[in-house]
């Protein structure tokens, strides 16, 4: 008798101990709130830049002077060239710049003093209208998306 006695209260105790883990709606409801106080707070604390303007983008363009001569007989370049792709094999470069040719532009290849074969997708008298190209490029081509500019020495 005494075991059933003692069976009863462990499984009173039991209930009592499992009720009390039960995660309250309050419980929810409160983190909840927090979270989304802190929400609104880290929002409120944000500030945002404007637009960039096409000065801007010129200004903060990254342009390399190297020193560059034209491949197989292409015609000339100007000061300001969008670099699409830069290669050590030549087979690579013509690739590109036969895929580059095919989309309708007039693609260059180029190499530096280092032996750098430079696929040029467009070339340019002056800095704007090169940094606009670039960022037009890196819009329509993802793929080329670390398109820069090289100012030929």
């Amino acid at each position: 008798m005494k075991s059933k006695y003692l069976l009863g209260i462990l499984v009173v105790c039991a209930l009592f101990t499992l009720d009390a883990c039960k995660s309250k709606e309050s419980a929810y409801k409160a983190a909840y709130e927090a979270a989304k106080a802190k929400e609104l707070q880290e929002e409120a604390n944000v500030t945002f830049a404007e637009k960039p303007t096409v000065s801007d983008a010129v200004t903060s363009a990254i342009v390399l002077k190297e020193t560059i001569t034209v491949v197989d007989n292409f015609p000339s370049i100007q000061q300001y060239n969008v670099v699409i792709g830069s290669f050590t094999n030549k087979t690579n470069a013509l690739s590109l710049q036969e895929r580059m040719t095919g989309r309708g532009y007039s693609a260059v290849l180029a190499q530096n003093e280092k032996g750098m074969y430079r696929v040029i997708a467009a070339t340019f008298g002056n800095k704007t209208d090169a940094a606009m190209e670039r960022d037009n490029i890196r819009k329509n081509y993802p793929e080329f998306e670390d398109a820069w500019i090289l100012d030929k020495n």
